[in-house]
């Protein structure tokens, strides 16, 4: 028999339901702060609904988004818990999580019948980026992210070996 929508999971289930890794969760608590399920006697988390919707929101953020963990702190700090929960009930529901922001020149697609009012030029301004064009912009955007990733890690390095020098 399946657990109702609103019963708390143990930290296995909620692993079990956003298909990462237990250690992954309680990484997520401590880079996160945000992260916060109730613990009972002897240090065992339960995750409420509200946490598994954060921990979703998370997860999309990082894994589909491709967010680095400053990313997603930013993200905290900038939009706060409940624009990343709120990410994580829409990916529960099947909707878009689409939340990467717009490239310079880009803006939602405009309707046909907003092409066919535009002059042949302005019609091309409008129009979407070319599928070949947005896989290369995604490409590098991945390639970058690594390289902020590999920069942070150096840093924090760096930060590591001057606590050690003083």
């Amino acid at each position: 028999m399946a657990k109702s929508a609103e019963a708390f999971r143990t930290i296995s289930e909620a692993a079990e339901e956003l298909d990462v890794p237990q250690h992954v969760l309680r990484h997520w608590e401590e880079v996160f702060g945000q992260v916060r399920p109730m613990r009972r006697a002897g240090g065992r988390r339960y995750y409420r609904p509200l946490d598994l919707d954060l921990l979703r929101g998370i997860r999309v953020l990082l894994y589909e988004q491709r967010y680095t963990t400053k990313g997603v702190q930013k993200i905290f700090k900038d939009e706060g818990v409940k624009y990343v929960s709120e990410l994580g009930r829409r990916s529960a529901a099947g909707e878009s999580t689409d939340v990467r922001p717009v490239l310079e020149g880009e803006s939602e697609p405009p309707a046909q019948a907003d092409l066919l009012e535009l002059g042949e030029a302005e019609a091309l301004k409008a129009a979407p980026l070319p599928p070949e064009l947005r896989r290369t912009l995604t490409a590098l955007l991945t390639r970058l992210e690594g390289v902020q990733d590999a920069l942070d890690q150096a840093s924090l390095a760096l930060e590591a070996i001057e606590a050690e020098r003083e």
